[in-house]
């Protein structure tokens, strides 16, 4: 007779999750008889309305967040990040809210100053500017730009002496040699950086003499980031500390220290307040020497739990003792922050958000990518079914920043909601605008061999 195999162990189930935490969900958001409404809209609504996937963002969000970094930092020492989520209707509402706008492309800039905002209110960044988007901040007048290579105070002393555009106003940007930040990816302040001009080898101190000397710039400051998505204030205070004592001793006027607040994605996590973050980056810099004001730049920590994607569930698949897959009908194309730094979100039902979510299931796109994976183990209510709208909440930084048209996806649109009223800051992008830059020959030679 042949043995009996002892019997498999069963399968530890994860518990069964909660509803979604309203601390990953927008300020004004509230659950009623249409299921989860934001803005005092229904989200189920906006999907029928507007069609998904879909960026909906809370509009009294976002100026609560802008006017609690003014009341931390000061008026005229908070630029919004706009790198996190830029349109002509955000740019205007910082700009209301009392903040410079930081941009760091000519793009970011052209729409800045499509949307009205003063170019004395405006920061240009960039690790690599162009001549043209130089010519285009020297001629404006804009606030500053923050140099970032000896190269580029190379164009800029071009364009002044060969042009006459007038002198630069600039802050160097230096890398301090602290690094922080949830991703390898992210971290932008150690030694082995892109940006900025290094304190260990002495670039800084020498960017300070040629700058201090030079006719086509007028050194006002320096800067430096540590990194993105930092919970702990203290890694963003040590950096502030760096950057601060070289401050001093180079006797600039302005001290700039990036931003990097992170947000909660994740039931369960938190992040620290502005006032938080400003009494330990005043500290830290106090510590050093510093006794004049100090610049910040936040951008997720104002936009990203303001803003979440709707989406539509179009196929279920489920394979036996292995997954259940949930297809919906956007991706890596709206939110390429999981493929590129596997970062982690939630996912609700409006229609449903107090019932449990017992159900497992890898939440995916539409792509032809296997890597096209929004959460990996994300956690629904058991009665999910086709046609659901389904939401991510936390998207409202680097989701529509950094979209795509891959697999020639139309660009979703964006919707602003407030006290009961939608409205489309950016419009859904149609099949025919994938077609307006193409160069389509007017007739084709075909030749064939003799």
């Amino acid at each position: 007779m042949s043995p009996v195999s002892p019997a498999a162990p069963p399968a530890v189930q994860p518990p069964v999750a909660p509803p979604i935490d309203a601390g990953v969900l927008p300020l004004t958001a509230e659950a009623g008889p249409a299921g989860l409404a934001v803005g005092g809209v229904a989200l189920t609504e906006l999907a029928r309305r507007f069609g998904t996937p879909l960026f909906v963002y809370d509009e009294e969000h976002l100026r609560r967040r802008c006017r609690e970094a003014v009341a931390a930092f000061g008026p005229g020492n908070v630029a919004y990040a706009s790198k996190a989520f830029l349109c002509a209707a955000m740019a205007r509402l910082a700009a209301e809210e009392g903040l410079l706008l930081d941009v760091a492309s000519g793009g970011e800039l052209r729409t800045a100053l499509h949307a009205g905002v003063s170019p004395e209110r405006i920061v240009l960044h960039g690790n690599n500017k162009s001549e043209a988007e130089l010519r285009t901040a020297l001629t404006a007048g804009l606030r500053h730009v923050v140099v970032d290579s000896f190269d580029e105070l190379d164009r800029i002393e071009r364009l002044v002496a060969e042009e006459g555009l007038p002198p630069a106003r600039v802050q160097l940007r230096v890398a301090p040699g602290v690094a922080a930040g949830a991703h390898e990816a992210i971290r932008t302040g150690g030694h082995d950086s892109k940006f900025g001009f290094g304190l260990a080898d002495g670039a800084a101190e020498a960017a300070v003499r040629r700058a201090a000397a030079s006719p086509a710039v007028r050194l006002e400051g320096v800067h430096a980031h540590v990194g993105s998505q930092v919970l702990d204030p203290a890694e963003l205070a040590d950096g502030a500390a760096a950057v601060a004592r070289f401050a001093v001793d180079s006797g600039v006027a302005r001290l700039t220290v990036g931003g990097g607040l992170g947000v909660a994605y994740l039931a369960g996590q938190s992040a620290p307040s502005f006032a938080v973050w400003a009494d330990r980056v005043r500290a830290a810099v106090r510590g050093a020497g510093w006794t004049g004001e100090v610049g910040v730049e936040p951008g997720r920590s104002i936009s990203a739990r303001a803003g979440l994607t709707l989406y539509r569930v179009g196929t279920v698949k489920r394979i036996a003792g292995v997954r259940t897959y949930v297809s919906v009908d956007g991706g890596m194309s709206d939110n390429l922050r999981p493929a590129l730094y596997g970062a982690r979100y939630e996912a609700f039902l409006p229609r449903c958000p107090q019932e449990p979510r017992p159900l497992r299931a890898r939440l995916v796109g539409k792509h032809c990518e296997s890597g096209d994976v929004i959460i990996d183990d994300a956690a629904l209510p058991a009665d999910l079914r086709i046609g659901d709208v389904l939401a991510t909440p936390v998207t409202g930084a680097y989701g529509y920043a950094m979209a795509s048209n891959y697999n020639k996806l139309p660009r979703p649109a964006v919707v602003f909601v407030r006290d009961g009223d939608a409205r489309v800051v950016v419009r859904r992008e149609t099949e025919e605008d994938l077609l307006r830059l193409d160069v389509v020959p007017t007739a084709w030679c075909q030749t064939t061999d003799a």
